[in-house]
């Protein structure tokens, strides 16, 4: 799960999203105008509400993700929580490249006059991103047709930092 800024013709709201690794597919999302601690909850529990449960659950280390409001939902649900190194940015590059596909394929192309519109055309993008986009690391299929959902089952390879992690200790197993 990440946050983002995304511009509008006059101003800025934040876009939030959690993100399965496996099928790069957006399970739940969120517009805000705040960066308010929950919003981000909302948007966990949107996809926690979904079949499946994740193992381990990665974010950065905002403090929207580490106030008790947030933590407590990962930990009432029994998910080790991993939290990105400072500089880290390959240990959420999946998401990180979302934020790519976001604003190049959609934001930048958009000057959003409000919130209202943001938040749709936004929408828009993220149901074609799941729906019809196809992936280079999925053999070129859409999101949709990637079997169920399974949060994490990728084996990384070549993480920024060394120490203690549950998400490194997982993508290391095997």
């Amino acid at each position: 799960m990440d946050i983002t800024y995304i511009p509008m013709a006059k101003g800025f709201v934040y876009l939030a999203v959690v993100l399965d690794w496996f099928s790069r597919r957006v399970l739940s999302w969120r517009v805000s105008i705040t960066m308010e601690a929950q919003f981000c909850v909302d948007t966990l529990e949107e996809a926690l509400a979904r079949p499946g449960k994740p193992e381990i659950f990665n974010t950065d280390q905002g403090s929207q993700f580490t106030c008790e409001a947030f933590t407590g939902v990962l930990a009432a649900n029994d998910i080790k929580i991993s939290m990105d190194g400072n500089g880290a940015w390959r240990d959420n590059v999946f998401v990180e490249r979302l934020w790519r596909s976001v604003k190049y394929e959609e934001v930048y192309l958009h000057a959003y006059d409000s919130v209202s519109e943001a938040r749709g055309g936004i929408g828009r993008y993220l149901d074609l991103y799941n729906r019809r986009r196809p992936h280079s690391s999925l053999d070129d299929k859409t999101r949709l047709f990637t079997g169920p959902i399974i949060y994490i089952t990728h084996r990384l390879t070549g993480l920024s930092r060394q120490g203690n992690s549950p998400l490194r200790d997982f993508l290391n197993s095997e």
